[in-house]
């Protein structure tokens, strides 16, 4: 190929990279893979330096950066430690307002001891001066109205004489044995067991709910031997039994009534009769109690003797008692005189359930129905309140059960029967683990609805 003037490619190629025809284009150093390697001065005329002021930094890969601004460290550091002084501060203004809490509740603390003290040192002396006003009362004259208050304090007495108590047999269970065994193979082979659990539960979600006013239940029969004064030691104990209030046991037959020794009661002191002389509106139960006898559980006696005879209780009396007691006892279970007897019927009149008990026989059934025709004219809500007690006096009673509560129940009232139990048979103090099973649960069935009729009344 030709060269010098004559190349003229040679020309166009020099004039194509910056230089002019003629002149030779400046050598270029080769970078890697062949395309030439800029020199520091070019690279410093292209692109500024990166981090310049004032200057953006160049892009990688092609994508712009933005523009930080300039922050300086001695910012950041006062900031910190401004947050530190702050948290430091509602530090400790929390420690002090804990300390300041702890202060007041120590104080309050110590004041409520000081109070505490204060009232049980206050109750100590009241208690003190009523005990000595009660000594004194008993020690000067009563007044007139009562003959038992002119004897002044009455001594104990028991309710059954040492020699007589050495006669009684060893008290036996309700049911034979085998009747038990074989009521506890049919429980365990059947599903009675949970049909009972939920009985007995209702039956005790019933005797549990509260009264407003005391509720006094009268319990009485026609003749004597009824049953009568059983029945009221039964509800005394199922009551107490179930109930957190106290239960008060009132004895207002003074004619040698058996209640202190079917509920178990040692000794006696004071009585109904004395007890009307006594009673004061501004007494305490505290001061009541000391009147009464206290028996197992929650439950009291007033009894109505000392196993004399010729002990007497008016009417005026036994209303007196009877209303100072009702706001101290939330069921009281009155075991009345028979019927007809003045006190008998002020205590049905008066009460808001009754109990009318009666022999399982024919003759306790006719009698009861005459007594049932003369209750219908009362008010009507004394028959409505009334549960007809119909009590088996021996094993196998030669009467048909079903029929008589039929008849009995057509006048309006809710008939209820007690099963034949050995050990209520026996007499004495009722221990009520010694009942039969069918005793206990009939028992409890009487105090149910009794009570449940006495809370419709006022």
């Amino acid at each position: 190929m030709p060269s010098g003037d004559n190349n003229w490619q040679g020309d166009v190629l020099r004039e194509l990279r910056g230089g002019s025809p003629g002149q030779p284009a400046p050598k270029q150093q080769q970078g890697a893979y062949g395309y030439p390697q800029q020199t520091p001065q070019q690279a410093t005329q292209q692109a500024p330096l990166q981090g310049a002021p004032g200057q953006v930094p160049a892009p990688s890969y092609g994508y712009p950066h933005q523009q930080q601004p300039y922050t300086d460290p001695s910012a950041y550091q006062q900031q910190a430690y401004t947050e530190q002084q702050q948290y430091a501060e509602q530090q400790a203004y929390a420690a002090q307002q804990h300390y300041a809490q702890q202060q007041a509740y120590a104080a309050q603390q110590q004041q409520y001891a000081e109070q505490q003290q204060y009232d049980r040192q206050q109750y100590a002396e009241q208690h003190a001066a009523r005990q000595q006003a009660q000594a004194q009362a008993q020690a000067a004259p009563r007044p007139q109205p009562a003959p038992a208050a002119q004897r002044g304090t009455p001594d104990s007495r028991p309710v059954l004489d040492k020699r007589l108590a050495s006669t009684a047999l060893k008290p036996r269970h309700g049911e034979p044995f085998g009747a038990r065994a074989l009521r506890a193979v049919r429980r365990t082979v059947s599903s009675s067991a949970s049909r009972e659990v939920a009985g007995a539960a209702a039956t005790a979600e019933v005797l549990q709910q509260a009264v407003t006013t005391g509720r006094q239940i009268a319990v009485t029969s026609i003749r004597g031997g009824s049953g009568k004064t059983t029945v009221a030691a039964l509800l005394t104990a199922t009551y107490a039994h179930y109930r957190q209030d106290p239960v008060l046991a009132v004895e207002a037959d003074p004619a040698l009534g058996s209640l202190p020794l079917r509920l178990g009661a040692e000794t006696l002191r004071w009585t109904t009769g004395d007890l009307a002389a006594l009673v004061e509106p501004q007494m305490s139960l505290l001061d009541v109690t000391g009147y009464l006898v206290q028996l197992p559980g929650n439950a009291w006696l007033l009894p109505g003797s000392q196993g004399q005879v010729g002990a007497m209780l008016d009417t005026k009396g036994y209303e007196r008692v009877m209303v100072a007691l009702r706001r101290y006892f939330g069921v009281t279970v009155v075991d009345c005189e028979t019927l007809p007897a003045e006190v008998a019927r002020t205590a049905l009149s008066a009460a808001q359930a009754r109990v009318l008990t009666a022999p399982a026989t024919l003759e306790g059934v006719a009698s009861t129905r005459a007594v049932l025709e003369w209750m219908r004219n009362l008010p009507r809500h004394v028959l409505a309140s009334t549960v007809v007690v119909l009590i088996e006096v021996t094993p196998h009673p030669g009467l048909d059960l079903d029929k008589a509560t039929e008849e009995l129940t057509a006048t309006g009232v809710t008939v209820s029967v007690l099963p034949y139990d050995r050990h209520l048979a026996a007499g004495g103090t009722i221990r009520t683990d010694l009942l039969a099973r069918a005793t206990r649960d009939a028992a409890a069935r009487l105090a149910a609805d009794v009570f449940q009729l006495s809370q419709k009344q006022r």
